[in-house]
This record gives structure tokens, C-alpha cells and sequence, in this order.
């Protein structure tokens, strides 16, 4: 107890918030929940899970909880959807939500405002796109898995800096900006393929309605409305409406995302006078009842709130709940498959892991040299090509949106076989990967001047 007095004490002339008990585990985890990388490992866990029940006498059981029917109706109005469909086209919108946000944050205030960083980004991110999508063609025209040129485009995010995790201290900053923001756009491009590439036919009326809303909620912007849970409402009418036009409604997520201002709306000058305004007030306990300083404590509060951006609020409250809920949910949902041989030798298998094990390295790294000699790109800091290299073998791990497309594009034995594919080439690739990066120094001065 005279530990936590000693504490507060401190606390108290470092302008800081009184301690509480539960404040060694609260804090414990939320630092448990900024590692970007316990994202992945929780996604890997639920990947095992997921295999070993649909390879197991419960298999049966546990592939038709995720068809479990659920929805409303309202009178006319009927909403019905399987378990598995809920997770991939309603709580996925989170994820891309997320995404769009990452994405914002990063043009506006982060690493990829440096035009030719964002550069060597773009090209090596349509190299591993361009590439991969081509040798799965050229494996696959006229073949029955031809429709599925998509699954092999995407990077998962998670996967790839938890592999960079493990090598620690051993990974230059560079690289993992580099394949962030690789990943970052990747994702982008992804999302677009869905939301174009597989869509069903286009009802307008539906679509009209939708963009209806999103003009809504501009105008409520510009209004100054600044209730979180009405723009969700919202958004969830849209969704709905998009839904029902035929255009993969996950793409809602990235418009939303997108619309989220960057700025906060109270500034850092009005903030410190509100403050200041607060601190006037003598001390005591009188901040309760109708009064003046219970209403300028109130109006702190706010302002203390909305000088972070919506951006940031929005990223910090829901990124935890979808890289812990959702994307698990998805993985037990999604990467359950049958393992047999005769799957993984399937041509559509095959061809998956040809573009993602040959295909996403050949392609980023290529572009990427491509990029850097023409002068169109630059690259991070201490990011040796070795190191480049090795980061373009790990963005083989497809996974999240690979998955993703997959259902999208395929059904039954083909679906099966094609999330085979992306299983193996994950693995494939996450070893490969890290094999490379263990081998080389982070300065390779030798590959440094191979390349230029």
C-alpha cells in the first residue's frame, strides 16, 4: 500500500492519472495487444485449429456449424445469411475498414508521404501482383481454375511482420516499412479485385441507395456531427444496401475508411486554454451538480478526446477487437480444409503456390531493381537487397485475402484444393523467408553491389 501512495504521489507532480491495482494487468495487456506481431500468432493458432477439426472424426460438425443460417425479418424485409458468410461479408468489413484507415494514416502522416518511398512501394507491390496473377494464367487458361486469377495477388500483413518479429533486433527498420506499406497497397489492390473482378450482376437502384448514404454522411461531417455510433448506423445502412446491389459489400469498409478525416477537430492551442481554464479552478470537491466547472471539466474531457484525429481513435478502439476477434473468427471459418495428396498435387493447388512461392518474390524483386534504377524509387534506410530479397520471399504468405478471394471465386474441390495451395505456399514461403534473412548481415555490401 505504500508502494501505490509513493506511486500516486509521483504521479500526481508528473501531471500523470492516479494508479489503480488493476493497472498492472490493464496495462500488461494493452502493451499484449500493440505487438503487432501476437496478431499473427493468434491467426496461426486459429489456422491449426481449424485444420485439425476438419481433419478429425468432427469434421463433419464442425464444417456445417459455419452453415448455420442466421438473420432478421422484419414484415417483408428478410436478411439470411450462413454463419460463414456473416464473418466473410460482414465482420471482414472491419478488417478493410482497418485497412483503408492504416492506409490514410500512412499517405497523410506516415512513412509513405515520401513520394519516392511510396514508390518503390507501388512497383514492387504491382510486381507481386502482375507477376504471380500472370504465371497462375499461364498455368491455368482454359482450365477450370481460370476464374481464379485473384487468390494470388494479396500479402497478408499479420503473418509477415510476425515472421519479421521473430528475427528481432536482426531486421532493419527499413524492411519493415518497406513491406508494410508493400502490404498496405496490396491490400488496396486486393480489395478493388473483389469489389470488380467478383461481383455479382449490379442491381443500380440498391447501388444508388448506398452512394446515396455515403453523401449523407459527408454532409454529416460538414454539419459537425460527431456521435461515433451514428456513423456506424449509417455505415451499416449502406452495407446493406450495397449488399443487395450485387457489388461485394466489403468494399463499404475501404470507402468509410477512406472518408475518415485525418485532422482533429479540436486544436492543440484550444485544447491548452480549455485546459488551462479547468486548472484555474481551485482545488476541492466541487466538480459535481449543474455547475460552471463541472461543465468546463465536462468540456475538457471532450476536447482532450477530439484533439486526436478520427483516424487515430478509430484505428486504436477497433484494431484490437478485429486482429483478435474477426481475424480468427475468418481463419476457423475459412482455413478448415481436408488434407489429402491428391488435393495438394490438384493443377488449381499447384498453380497457387507456383504464383505465390515463384511468382511474389520474382515479381517485387524485379520491379523493385526496376524501380531503384530508374530513379522512380528509393530505398529505406539500411535495407540492403539481401534483406529486400528475403522480404519478397515472405510476401508469398497470402493467407487473410487469399483465402478471401478464394471463396469468392471457387466452390467445393476447388475451393478446397486452392486453400491447400495458399496453406502450403504460406509455409513455403514464411521459411524460405526467414532461411534468406538469417543468412545475410544486415548490411550486404556484396548484394549491394551486385545489384547497382
Amino acid at each position: 500500500m505504500a508502494d501505490l501512495i509513493t506511486d500516486q504521489n509521483s504521479k500526481l507532480q508528473q501531471g500523470e492519472l492516479p494508479t489503480t491495482h488493476i493497472d498492472a494487468l490493464t496495462n500488461s495487456f494493452s502493451q499484449f495487444l500493440r505487438i503487432e506481431a501476437t496478431s499473427g500468432a493468434v491467426l496461426l493458432l486459429a489456422t491449426v485449429v481449424a485444420l485439425t477439426l476438419s481433419n478429425s472424426p468432427w469434421s463433419d460438425g464442425f464444417r456445417s456449424l459455419w452453415e448455420t443460417p442466421i438473420g432478421i425479418q422484419i414484415g417483408a424485409f428478410q436478411f439470411l445469411r450462413s454463419l460463414r458468410d456473416l464473418i466473410n461479408d460482414g465482420l471482414m468489413t472491419l478488417f478493410f475498414f482497418i485497412v483503408a484507415l492504416e492506409i490514410k494514416r500512412e499517405v497523410v502522416l506516415g512513412e509513405l508521404r515520401n513520394p519516392r518511398m511510396v514508390a518503390l512501394s507501388v512497383v514492387a507491390a504491382a510486381g507481386g501482383m502482375l507477376v504471380p496473377m500472370g504465371l497462375y494464367l499461364a498455368l491455368q487458361h482454359g482450365q477450370l481454375g481460370q476464374h481464379g486469377w485473384g487468390v494470388v495477388m494479396p500479402t497478408d500483413t499479420a503473418f509477415v511482420i510476425g515472421c519479421l518479429a521473430l528475427l528481432g533486433s536482426r531486421v532493419p527498420p527499413g524492411l519493415r516499412v518497406f513491406l508494410l506499406s508493400l502490404a498496405v497497397v496490396d491490400d488496396l489492390a486486393a480489395i478493388l479485385v473483389v469489389a470488380v473482378g467478383y461481383s455479382r450482376s449490379i442491381d443500380w437502384t440498391a447501388l444508388a441507395l448506398g452512394a446515396v448514404g455515403l453523401v449523407i454522411i459527408r454532409g454529416m461531417a460538414l454539419l459537425g456531427v460527431r456521435n461515433i455510433r451514428v456513423y456506424f448506423l449509417a455505415g451499416a445502412i449502406i452495407w446493406l444496401a450495397v449488399n443487395a446491389s450485387g457489388i461485394h459489400a466489403t468494399i463499404v469498409g475501404v470507402i468509410l475508411g477512406l472518408m475518415t478525416p485525418t485532422a482533429g477537430w479540436v486544436s492543440d492551442q484550444r485544447l491548452g486554454e480549455i485546459l488551462r481554464k479547468v486548472l484555474s479552478y481551485p482545488p476541492g470537491d466541487h466538480w459535481s451538480g449543474d455547475t460552471e466547472d463541472n461543465r468546463a471539466l465536462q468540456v475538457a474531457g471532450i476536447a482532450v478526446r477530439e484533439t486526436l484525429s478520427p483516424v487515430e481513435r478509430l484505428e486504436a478502439m477497433l484494431h484490437p477487437w478485429v486482429a483478435f476477434g474477426v481475424m480468427p473468427l475468418f481463419a476457423l471459418a475459412n482455413a478448415g480444409v481436408p488434407i489429402t495428396i491428391k488435393g495438394l498435387i490438384n493443377p488449381v493447388s499447384l498453380a497457387v503456390m507456383a504464383g505465390f512461392v515463384l511468382g511474389k518474390p520474382i515479381g517485387v524483386t524485379a520491379f523493385a531493381w526496376l524501380g531503384v534504377r530508374t530513379g522512380v524509387a528509393i530505398r529505406p534506410a539500411g535495407l540492403t537487397w539481401g534483406g529486400l530479397v528475403g522480404g519478397a520471399l515472405l510476401t508469398g504468405i497470402g493467407f487473410t485475402m487469399a483465402l478471401f478471394i478464394a471463396g469468392q471465386a471457387f466452390q467445393d474441390a476447388t475451393l478446397n484444393a486452392a486453400k491447400l495451395g495458399i496453406l502450403a505456399a504460406s509455409v513455403v514461403s514464411s521459411v524460405a523467408g526467414l532461411t534468406l534473412l538469417c543468412m545475410f548481415p544486415k548490411r550486404d555490401q556484396t548484394l549491394d553491389a551486385d545489384f547497382h
